[in-house]
């Protein structure tokens, strides 16, 4: 973590403590988050994120900053930290409600937000399998919640057997998503990811490659997903806002096939095809940024 962090709309130092033992967005996870990639001083798909956390936070009755504000105040964040490439996590926690209430707050809701540097999550990955993992019939499946023992103690148990992260399962056994990712398989020239349906969290990259990008040779496509679909896929790859794309090497129990170790042409060509992208938003935002006198 970087030496600054956003508090309320402040830059404090990190070492600081702000949070009352009664708030119940700190107590009981009542709250939303969202992680973001910062490049050369860009919040990438800012909108987009902004829009998945204000979703969830209707959901879940959480009150919201503005759009406007937010990125304002993190971009202040950015540039107090001069972390113009890095990853940056923001957190809106609800501070009242339930059975305990904290005391002398005056504020609705606080805003958290720190950077980090971008981490190195090496050239592919090995996974394990969760079945009943996400409910897909939840009404808050997909939700971004602050809420997230589950995924930590999945990924802690995935890297204590020496994997990097586990596929979880929805409770009619399909493949739902990663405890931090998304998961795309490749039939020949088409390239399928599971419905929101199946539980899984609308990841901005996932967004992204199945809205925006244009992969030549290749369709993109939702559709269910079995532990049979993965065994019989060309490839396999997961995608984050921290990762962008990353090939799949192997699945726990389940027999995928080999791809090299960089992964398959599959996803090389998506890689490009986001890598392009990433660098046309950060240019068109940052220009944009200088003209609007930001800079």
């Amino acid at each position: 973590m970087h030496r600054f962090l956003l508090y309320n709309g402040e830059i404090r130092p990190t070492t600081e403590r702000f949070l009352s033992p009664g708030q119940v967005g700190v107590l009981n996870g009542w709250g939303v988050f969202s992680t973001l990639r910062v490049i050369d001083g860009v919040l990438f798909e800012y909108a987009r994120h902004w829009a998945r956390m204000d979703r969830d936070a209707r959901l879940l009755n959480v009150p919201m900053p503005a759009a406007a504000e937010l990125e304002d105040q993190l971009l202040q964040l950015v540039e107090a930290n001069r972390a113009s490439n890095a990853t940056l996590r923001v957190a809106i926690l609800r501070n009242t409600g339930g059975v305990f209430d904290a005391p002398n707050l005056d504020r609705p809701y606080d805003t958290v937000a720190f950077t980090k540097d971008l981490a190195d999550w090496g050239a592919s990955v090995r996974l394990g399998l969760v079945p009943h993992a996400r409910h897909a019939a939840n009404e808050f499946r997909g939700t971004k919640m602050l809420s997230w023992s589950f995924n930590l103690r999945w990924y802690e148990s995935a890297r204590a057997q020496g994997l990097d992260e586990v596929v979880l399962l929805n409770e009619r056994g399909e493949v739902a998503e990663l405890t931090s990712a998304n998961l795309f398989a490749v039939f020949g020239n088409e390239i399928v990811t599971p419905p929101l349906e199946s539980g899984c969290l609308p990841g901005i990259t996932r967004e992204v490659i199945l809205e925006v990008l244009e992969v030549p040779g290749y369709s993109v496509r939702e559709e269910t997903l079995t532990t049979s679909d993965l065994e019989r896929a060309d490839e396999l790859f997961i995608t984050s806002s921290t990762r962008d794309t990353l090939p799949v090497q192997s699945v726990e129990t389940l027999n995928i096939r080999f791809v090299p170790p960089a992964g398959g042409p599959a996803r090389k060509a998506v890689q490009e095809a986001f890598g392009r992208h990433l660098r046309e938003y950060a240019a068109k935002h940052k220009k944009a940024s200088v003209l609007a006198g930001n800079t």
